[in-house]
């Protein structure tokens, strides 16, 4: 098994290879047999744990006969492994030899030694024409390169691959080189040493001087020689140099010494696909960073047009290409290399309908095929491949989901701990993990936050269209598959739609997938549950979410692999008793079902993490109750030691101390909600807190709307920063280190007073439903660090906090169906109010009408529109 370990190690480096047209059909073709071995090898050993003997509590006779039954059925299962393994073993020996044919060996680079055209060469080339949407960059950036400070700064262009990051410092650079003593570009490819850097920055401002670069520079090797060397030229000398696609913090780290600080306005601009480097730039010098974004819709569809007519006299869409224009445009996803490659093969099609038309409809294989279109995908894969090996698997499981669809990050960061792809570390929890391997593919700009909560945690995210179609390519090399009930038998994560949800009932299935998820299920029949506990008996993960069955039979108790099972918002009323032997269950998430109670046996899963469910009443926007907890036997709940987060479970009235003291076992807990608490109650909830030393969120919800929270002996664990409060108080705990409070009807009396000193690191709170509140007072030295604060509905509070100003750091404040008279006083021009909240970068109103929820920011001609509509109070 020691060339098993040598030739995964070599596909980390052949797979690159093998996904670019470098890669011959050898190469390919070996990647997916070291592929395929090793997902061999992985479900032997799967397959080998289930035939193992598993712990049970039977005694008898008849266990006996049964035993002795399961033995003898053992035995032709490990024959039938034994076998395996000896075809495992042939395998494995003949990828050693091919490899050794091929001569594929590890490369320090990770790549081909080969050399090859850099795809992002002709982007410092770009006709006028395809400079679209990046003008008023253009003009703003220039501005601070010439007429800005005279310290030395750094401009930085972030975004993804294909934006123009390129093609915007190329213009701005040539605009300005000219006003500077000397001037280089320098291309900062990830194959080049910081010494060949070095050399290439000196050689190229010697050349802007028309100097010949000092005597035997191409042999010098020490990086400290070469800074000396360019401090030296550039001590005296006002200079702009452009580092153009720079990858990671260690460069600047390195290049910046060379760089002296002189106070003549020495300008560096630095292209990169990376915020991390912005954020590592900012340490040591005056920097201003420049996030480019997607173009508009119609935007794309003009720079296409410009692209794809430029030929033509006047260079304009024709009447009927325009809607096809649009469409094509739509597809590229607002990215311009895209749209400017695409328009450049439409201006070999002339003004065929047909062909664009056809062009459309195939724009995938396009991409896939055409040899115009080949450097698109080239560009886009250089950051994939860029990645450690662990975030590849991460990034192309994030393919499995379709193209353009949202994904929810706590979903796909618990997906991937299931899949194994998040490794142990003894410094952070696996979900604290699987959050940092998301936040470096954000970074890296190969995953995009779709929506982010007011506190500015990413919600949800997704990838580029193009990103997507490069995934598919590697898909195609079986680095990773995915299908639709597909029967490809290297498939191992299946998306399937409700018109192919059928076909898992027909057919002998996979054995070897890991992962299914449903999507849009209108109907799912009695057969699918048998088919998955008989042929999909390696399932790691399942998620019926939004599944329209009623209750989940007793089979599931065979998937003994199985670390995730969501039934979110499917119409389940209960789970199976045999949910106990999911040994190996990591998360259940049954939020918005109609599960109410969880079954004893729930105490056997001694490896759940997470546990997330509640029902959700929808009828009423502020119903106290809209977040309903499920109930769980005392006894039961504190055999889940290793559970870190639990929402929501009610707090039972009867033998609430027990509960509270079960609830002292659990002592890995990060997240926890409670609800339905008496306040007779508050005290052995207090007490169980207090043992829960790595708890970060905190929300409890009373039982009833005049049920008062006692909290008063809280002392809690100082990691606590979260803290979400239903009910009523009579006095809030002293919590000095929270950085976010919601109070929800907490309080009831006519003034609400700040004090000096208090919440000295709160960066978020809000106020909901204080329905008796007439006045806010802030202390001066309250709430320093408060960033966003949140209002509403208070129909007796009348204006905003008159020292609202106090608050130096507030940069949201946001207003729930607020009376429409407290809402116009503070409207630009005419609110006499208007000047308490001038200064506040974004405030917006948020009204429900009519069943809908409509947001206003401050400003917007629609908000004073609904404010004078007849009606004039909110309903």
């Amino acid at each position: 098994m020691a060339e098993v370990a040598v030739n995964l190690v070599l596909e980390r480096d052949a797979d690159a290879r093998a996904a670019t047209e470098e890669g011959s059909e050898g190469v390919k073709t070996w990647v997916k047999h070291v592929r395929e071995a090793a997902y061999g090898i992985e479900d032997v050993i799967d397959e080998y744990m289930l035939c193992a003997p598993k712990h049970t509590d039977q005694h008898g006779f008849k266990y006996f006969l049964k035993k002795i039954a399961g033995r003898i059925k053992s035995l032709k299962k490990e024959r039938e492994m034994i076998s395996k393994i000896q075809d495992l073993k042939r395998s494995i020996h003949e990828i050693g030899e091919k490899r050794r044919r091929l001569d594929i060996h590890v490369s320090d680079q990770g790549g081909s030694s080969r050399e090859h055209v850099d795809p992002r060469a002709g982007l410092h080339f770009v006709d006028s024409d395809a400079l679209v949407g990046i003008e008023a960059s253009r003009d703003d950036l220039a501005g601070i390169l010439n007429e800005g400070e005279s310290i030395r700064t750094v401009i930085l262009l972030v975004g993804m691959g294909g934006l123009g990051k390129t093609t915007l410092a190329k213009k701005i650079y040539d605009d300005v080189k000219d006003g500077f003593d000397c001037h280089a570009w320098v291309t900062v490819s990830p194959s080049n040493s910081m010494v060949e850097r070095l050399r290439t920055m000196i050689r190229r401002v010697y050349e802007a001087k028309n100097d010949l670069p000092p005597t035997g520079i191409n042999y010098v090797t020490d990086v400290e020689e070469l800074i000396g060397k360019s401090r030296e030229f550039l001590q005296y000398k006002r200079y702009v140099i452009v580092f153009d696609d720079v990858w990671d913090e260690d460069f600047w780290h390195v290049i910046q010494s060379a760089l002296p600080e002189n106070n003549n306005g020495s300008r560096i601009i630095i292209t990169t696909r990376s915020h991390s480097v912005a954020e590592f730039c900012k340490q040591s010098c005056l920097v201003h960073v420049h996030n480019l974004q997607h173009l508009s819709l119609e935007m794309a569809q003009e720079l296409l047009c410009r692209t794809a007519f430029r030929f033509d006299q006047q260079k304009e869409c024709p009447e009927n290409l325009k809607s096809l224009s649009f469409d094509i445009a739509r597809k590229c996803d607002g990215l311009p290399l895209a749209i400017v490659a695409i328009g450049g093969l439409l201006s070999t099609k002339g003004k065929d309908v047909f062909e664009w038309t056809r062009l459309r409809d195939d724009l995938s294989k396009q991409l896939k095929s055409n040899p115009h279109l080949a450097h698109v995908k080239t560009i886009l894969s250089i950051n994939y491949h860029d990645l450690p090996h662990y975030l590849k698997s991460c990034l192309l499981y994030v393919g499995v989901f379709p193209r353009s669809h949202h994904i929810r990050v706590n979903k796909l960061i618990r997906l991937w701990m299931a899949e194994g792809l998040v490794k142990e570390n003894q410094e952070r929890t696996l979900e604290e993990t699987a959050k940092a391997y998301l936040t470096m593919l954000i970074n890296r700009s190969l995953v995009q936050v779709e929506w982010s909560d007011s506190t500015g945690r990413a919600r949800s995210c997704r990838v580029h269209d193009l990103i997507h179609e490069v995934l598919s390519k590697l898909e195609e090399l079986n680095l990773i598959q995915s299908s639709q009930a597909s029967s490809n038998a290297v498939a191992r994560y299946l998306w399937i739609d409700n018109n192919r949800a059928r076909d898992l009932s027909i057919g002998n299935g996979d054995f070897r997938i890991h992962s299914i998820i449903f999507s849009n299920l209108q109907e799912l029949h009695d057969p699918v549950f048998e088919r998955l506990s008989l042929n999909f008996k390696l399932l790691r993960e399942i998620d019926f979410e939004n599944a329209p069955f009623e209750y989940l039979p007793e089979e599931i108790g065979n998937l003994w692999h199985l670390r995730y099972l969501s039934l979110r918002y499917s119409k389940i009323k209960m789970l199976p008793k045999s949910i106990g032997k999911l040994h190996n269950l990591l998360s259940v998430n049954l939020k918005g079902s109609s599960v109410v109670e969880i079954p004893d046996e729930i105490r056997y899963l001694c490896k759940l993490q997470y546990f997330g469910a509640c029902s959700v009443d929808h009828d009423s926007h502020y119903n106290f109750n809209t977040d309903q907890g499920l109930r769980i036997n005392g006894s039961v709940i504190g055999s889940l030691e290793s559970l870190e987060k639990l929402c929501y479970v009610d707090f039972p009235s009867q033998n609430g101390e027990h509960f509270g003291t079960e609830l002292r076992r659990l002592k890995r807990l990060r997240k926890l909600g409670i609800t339905k608490l008496k306040s007779d109650c508050g005290e052995a909830l207090c007490s169980a807190i207090k043992q829960m030393h790595h708890l970060y969120a905190l929300r409890i919800s009373a039982v009833k709307e005049n049920e008062v929270l006692e909290l008063e002996s809280m002392s809690p664990p100082p990691s606590l920063q979260r803290l979400r409060l239903h009910g009523r108080l009579m006095t809030l705990p002293d919590l000095p280190k929270l950085l976010e409070v919601w109070l929800h009807e907490g309080y009831d009396g006519v003034e609400l007073h700040f004090e000096q000193g208090k919440f000295q690191k709160l960066k978020f709170l809000s106020l909901r439903c204080l329905y008796k509140l007439e006045k806010v007072v802030i202390d001066r030295g309250s709430l320093p660090c408060l960033e966003t604060l949140g209002i509403g509905p208070s129909p007796l509070l009348e204006e905003v906090p008159t020292n609202i100003g106090n608050l130096k750091c507030l940069r949201n404040l946001e207003f729930h169906d607020m009376p429409k008279e407290f809402a116009k006083k503070i409207l630009p021009s005419e609110g006499p109010d208007y000047w308490k909240v001038e200064k506040i970068p974004n405030v917006c109103f948020h009204y429900t009408s009519r069943g809908l929820y409509q947001n206003y920011k401050l400003g917007d001609f629609r908000l004073r529109q609904y404010l004078y509509q007849t009606t004039s109070s909110v309903s």
